[in-house]
């Protein structure tokens, strides 16, 4: 790009005008959008939006980046008014160039309070008065906004979890969890981060193998060799039936990331394999794991396999 263009304006798919009572959720809401993939911004002056549509997409993403854009507005925002915001919305709909649509985050008053209470905040629209008047002040404020939102939810039953099964259910129902599958060794620390841990030092060792020793969980000598132990088929079986059962039950919670791994003693052998194989059937599965490592390159521990080997053996 020549230094005398500027970078291209790019439209997204769809805005989500995100409001309602404070203290409702709208924060939540909009953070859940984010890690679903969308592009977030609270409280933008309604003066701003032109500005924020004609702006080039954000550092890191393509020019065809189209992502949906939620943009939260609520009684704190600069120049509130209900009847400026829906026609600023009915502004862009009668353009036809993308789909606009308004959520509002209703709650009951006495819940409301109590979460007031609990938090120690001070209502925005009470600041020297007690919550109820706020409350009662902004509900008649947004009440407009409420009578045209194309969806409401109200948030008085919900936890802040549940109001964000929510938002994805109805917003990102795509959401999946970044899934990673990792080997390591236990001679060398368990990883800290993850979810689901699994031994698998009870499979044959081809460590014991000279022709094998030096190869990895990547050679398929060593794959061979591994997966011909009688219990391998079982065992991996079970795992990829526990995987696929609740892999998906993350993404519904709302997790960005999982970790599941395996070990065996050096890093090299069995936990390779395994993960190898792991992460070829939740492929087939539907799933999209990517692979790590951690000690593939490491050393041999020889005193350590030994050791293991005499422990295992009764020496």
């Amino acid at each position: 790009m020549n230094a005398s263009q500027s970078p291209r304006s790019v439209l997204p798919k769809s805005i989500l005008i995100v409001t309602g009572l404070s203290g409702a959720g709208k924060s939540t809401s909009l953070k859940t959008l984010e890690d679903a993939g969308w592009e977030t911004v609270d409280n933008l002056p309604l003066t701003l939006l032109d500005r924020l549509l004609a702006a080039p997409a954000p550092e890191g993403h393509g020019a065809s980046d189209d992502r949906p854009l939620a943009i939260g507005i609520d009684s704190r925002t600069r120049g509130f008014d209900a009847d400026t915001i829906l026609a600023r919305i009915a502004s862009l709909r009668d353009r036809q160039e993308r789909r606009v649509e308004m959520l509002f985050l209703d709650c009951s008053g006495s819940v409301l309070e109590r979460r007031y209470a609990e938090t120690r905040r001070r209502h925005p629209l009470a600041l020297d008065r007690p919550a109820a008047d706020g409350i009662a002040r902004e509900r008649e404020l947004l009440e407009p906004l409420r009578r045209e939102a194309d969806h409401v939810i109200d948030s008085s039953d919900l936890t802040s979890n549940a109001l964000q099964q929510a938002i994805r259910q109805r917003f990102a129902d795509s959401f999946e969890s970044t899934l990673t599958l990792l080997s390591f060794g236990f001679a060398r620390g368990v990883p800290r981060n993850a979810d689901f841990m699994f031994d698998m030092r009870f499979l044959r060792n081809p460590y014991w193998d000279e022709t094998l020793r030096d190869l990895t969980g990547l050679d398929a000598a060593v794959r061979a060799h591994v997966m011909a132990d009688p219990l391998f088929d079982k065992a991996v079986g079970q795992i990829e039936s526990l995987l696929t059962t609740v892999l998906p039950r993350y993404g519904e919670d709302g997790k960005a990331y999982v970790t599941i791994a395996f070990g065996c003693t050096g890093g090299r052998h069995r936990s390779v394999c395994v993960t190898e194989e792991i992460a070829r059937r939740l492929r087939l599965a539907g799933f999209s794991p990517t692979i790590a490592h951690r000690n593939l390159e490491s050393v041999q521990l020889d005193a350590y396999e030994q050791r293991r080997h005499s422990e295992r053996n009764g020496n």
